[in-house]
C-alpha cells in the first residue's frame, strides 16, 4: 500500500510541477522572451499545454473573468496539494 500511496504522490507532484512550468512559460511568451517560432521551444510549450489544458479548461470554466488574469493554475495547485494531504492523511490513519 505504500508503493501505491509514493506512486499517486509522485504523479501529483509531478503534475504540479507542469503546471508551474507551464505557467511561467506562457508568460515568458507573453512578455516575449521566449519565441515560439523556434522548434524546441514550440515543442516543450505544446507539451506541457496538452498535460495541463485537460484539467485546466473545467475549471475556467467556472471561474469568473478577471480581466485577463488566469488563476485556474493557482487553484489546480491548491486542489492538488489537498488532495496530496488527504490521501496522505487516509494512508496514514490506516496504518
Amino acid at each position: 500500500m505504500g508503493s501505491l500511496f509514493w506512486l499517486i504522490d509522485t504523479i501529483l507532484t509531478l503534475f504540479i510541477w507542469a503546471l508551474i512550468i507551464s505557467a511561467i512559460m506562457s508568460w515568458l511568451v507573453a512578455f516575449g522572451v521566449l519565441n515560439m517560432h523556434n522548434r524546441v521551444v514550440y515543442m516543450i510549450g505544446d507539451f506541457f499545454h496538452r498535460i495541463t489544458e485537460p484539467a485546466l479548461a473545467p475549471i475556467r470554466r467556472v471561474l469568473p473573468n478577471l480581466g485577463g488574469v488566469d488563476i485556474s493554475p493557482l487553484v489546480l495547485i491548491l486542489l492538488l496539494i489537498f488532495a496530496r494531504r488527504l490521501i496522505g492523511d487516509l494512508f496514514f490513519a490506516a496504518m
